[in-house]
């Protein structure tokens, strides 16, 4: 069992989301580094396609987790970093991530940004998990 409630209220405005995340006393936290397109050679895979881009995130996301001794469904937020103004683009990439976490519809922030640090990326995930302490 998770470490990691979510939380909803019928108060606001529906979303995909939860809108809060409540982490059990005692947690140990996890802070994941941006996960970033790169293929294991360090080069920006999927350029141009930012849905491409999104699923090699999250595959790097998911192997960054289980060296922490976490999944996916430890997750308490996310950031979605899209390198775009278009809102085609956002969307793009945030189906990509609503999907590979399925029902633990983590709260979540999808922005747009101008650029993000490697050469053609376009997507960038970060994100904090907590697991029940040792």
């Amino acid at each position: 069992m998770s470490a990691v409630r979510l939380v909803r209220s019928e108060g606001l405005a529906a979303a995909p989301y939860a809108y809060a995340a409540h982490v059990e006393a005692g947690a140990e936290l996890i802070f994941l580094a941006g996960a970033c397109p790169l293929a294991d050679d360090g080069s920006t895979v999927a350029v141009g396609d930012v849905a491409g881009q999104a699923q090699r995130c999250v595959e790097t996301m998911l192997v960054a987790l289980d060296a922490a001794g976490a999944t996916l469904s430890d997750v308490a937020s996310t950031r979605v970093l899209v390198a775009s103004s278009d809102r085609h683009d956002l969307v793009a990439a945030w189906n990509v991530v609503r999907e590979a976490f399925g029902k633990h519809d983590v709260p979540s922030t999808l922005i747009g940004v101008a650029a993000l640090g490697y050469e053609d990326q376009l997507v960038e995930i970060e994100a904090v998990a907590a697991v029940r302490g040792g």
